[in-house]
């Protein structure tokens, strides 16, 4: 197949009529407050997630319909909308009888068990505030995140707990309640005896939904109301939780119904874990608000396990990640080959820019080619996405959604941004405020948020240009955060586990590009006098940072350096390790500590 800069496409050609088919019209007659007439709210101009994502269906045709199919190694459970109505009242229910009070935090660490999904769903409709957790995380990950979100329960299975969780729990002063479930829900060897339920505050999570009502009414939460706490990371100090409200229902139904052209009788697989946002927003609270069946696969990634779930599941819509897409493409395109997928109809991705050669590959391997988009936690829905109808420019964001103002900005001498208005022009992309899933602050953390404004502009931190046809193009971070297979990964908080290492006077970490994950996690450490570098102690390190922080944030290589180079005030500077890690310009060193 010839490739050219753009992929054509339209309305027409597409098998099932567009939501968004005229991209001028829509955004034209657009309005938020037409979108939140969509959704059924609650008396007295209340709004709850959990509402409008399972409620509002239970009294139609919808109650039987398959909400969930999760996919075990050996097994498959469905959920329908009426049984998760039935169990997620549960969960509130035991909420309730534990004393647990609207408002308070509710946070999770599973695989992708129905558990999860439940006590996502189920501690929203009790007004609590929730927050997923990564299961890779490691111990001081979580126990960081836990103390600044003040939790007060914790939802996690018996291996988690224990490898986890349990040696950590007198660090852990607002934590009252830990529910467990059995490691056999996961499909761990082992059937559901809990060793520790007699700690106090400590119980059988299956035990208490035995005897839990199946019905509760769901409460009167407003749309400013608290919902959803989602941590990202930053460059600098602890990770940031990032507030979202009840109110961001709204961005998940309309981009749901526009950026991923969800119809009522679509088969949607999400492949994102919900300890990130777009597994929250996007696997778990677009789909059901669209009422179509979403399926969850419980195992690791595996090329050939995912293109059987995309055929045997007959998947219509698919979003994913970079990160899975090249190491799809490098399992080669014969294996695909070996399978059909004849109703997948669209394919998205997020989690970091999508190389061209990656949407060309989608369209000469499955018949579809990939379609980026981009947001952020703060963002808490998609901003800007390349959209099922318009043409796509392989290598491009795509461009605003309906309700979506962007626009390139550059800082203004004496303060304040000016917009860019000439195409082509590289500068920080910036966001009108006014979204409904806009975040709402960095909880205990108000300096930080108000340092993301400029008068009515959110600064993503994200430096790109906008071509003449309205397309946007990523250029790179205007920070030093780390994206790793969609992850977002802090730099300080890779360095504060490496120097809790005996031998390790100091640490400073980059992104290092790679081909397949977008970035690894490199490090570069000083040793305490004394202590001399070998390889024995570079392996040692990196088990002590994969013990702390967990394979997915602890970094992937470790050098060793007689002195970091920092700053005369004493901070690292990451730019410049990056710099001579990559041959690049090293830039000014003005600032630069002598014999740095």
């Amino acid at each position: 197949m010839q490739r050219s800069a753009i992929i054509h496409k339209t309305a027409a050609d597409l098998p099932v009529p567009p939501n968004l088919a005229d991209y001028a019209a829509t955004c034209a007659d657009f309005s938020w407050d037409a979108a939140r007439a969509e959704l059924a709210g609650l008396p007295g101009g209340g709004l709850n997630i959990a509402h409008e994502a399972v409620e509002r269906h239970v009294q139609g045709p919808l109650r039987d319909r398959t909400a969930f199919r999760f996919l075990g190694e050996a097994s498959v459970r469905d959920l329908s909308f009426g049984e998760l109505s039935q169990l997620t009242s549960r969960f509130a229910n035991v909420l309730q009888t534990l004393g647990v009070r609207r408002g308070e935090r509710v946070f999770v660490l599973t695989g992708r068990i129905p558990e999860l999904y439940i006590a996502v769903l189920g501690g929203l409709k009790a007004g609590c505030v929730v927050s997923p957790l990564f299961s890779a995380f490691g111990p001081e990950p979580i126990a960081t995140r836990l103390n600044i979100g003040e939790g007060a329960v914790l939802v996690t299975t018996d291996l988690l707990y224990e490898r986890k969780v349990a040696k950590l729990r007198d660090r852990l002063p607002t934590l009252r309640h830990v529910l467990l479930v059995g490691d056999d829900n996961e499909g761990d060897e082992g059937g559901s005896e809990h060793a520790v339920t007699d700690i106090a505050g400590t119980h059988d999570l299956a035990t208490l939904m035995a005897q839990a009502a199946d019905h509760f009414d769901t409460a009167a939460t407003q749309p400013e109301d608290l919902a959803l706490l989602h941590f990202t990371s930053g460059t600098t100090g602890t990770p940031k939780g990032a507030m979202h409200v009840h109110g961001a229902v709204v961005t998940h139904w309309a981009t749901g119904r526009y950026a991923l052209d969800l119809h009522p009788d679509d088969v949607f697989w999400c492949t994102a874990d919900p300890g990130w946002v777009t597994g929250t927003s996007y696997g778990i609270i677009a789909p059901l608000l669209h009422g179509v069946t979403s399926i969850v696969d419980v195992a690791e990634f595996d090329a050939e396990r995912w293109y059987r779930i995309l055929q045997q599941q007959r998947v219509t819509i698919w979003y994913t990640a970079p990160t899975a897409i090249r190491m799809l493409m490098k399992a080669g395109p014969e294996l695909a080959r070996g399978f059909s997928f004849p109703r997948l109809r669209f394919v998205a991705s997020v989690g970091e820019p999508l190389n061209p050669e990656a949407v060309w590959w989608g369209q000469e391997v499955l018949g579809k080619p990939i379609h980026d988009n981009w947001w952020q936690t703060e963002t808490g829905g998609i901003m800007i996405a390349n959209l099922p109808a318009l043409d796509i420019k392989p290598g491009s964001m795509g461009r605003p959604l309906p309700g979506v103002q962007a626009a390139i900005v550059r800082q203004r001498e004496g303060g304040g941004v000016e917009v860019v208005d000439a195409p082509d022009e590289e500068g920080e992309l910036a966001l009108r405020r006014g979204w409904p899933s806009m975040l709402r602050g960095y909880l205990n953390n108000e300096e930080r948020y108000r340092k993301c404004f400029a008068g009515d502009w959110y600064l993503t931190g994200d430096l790109a240009r906008r071509d003449a046809d309205g397309y946007y193009w990523f250029v790179g971070r205007s920070d030093d955060v780390i994206k790793s297979a969609g992850h977002l990964i802090g730099p300080f908080e890779v360095e504060s586990a490496l120097m809790e290492h005996p031998a390790v006077a100091e640490a400073g970490v980059i992104g290092k590009p790679d081909d397949m994950v977008g970035e690894v996690v490199k490090a570069f450490v000083s040793l305490k006098q004394g202590v001399e570098p070998s390889e024995a102690l570079r392996k040692e390190l990196l088990g002590h940072a994969r013990k702390k922080l967990g394979a997915a944030v602890a970094p992937k290589e470790i050098d060793f350096l007689p002195v970091l180079p920092r700053t005369r005030s004493g901070k690292i500077m990451r730019r410049l390790l990056k710099a001579r890690e990559l041959g690049l310009p090293e830039g000014d060193t003005s600032t630069l500590e002598a014999g740095a």
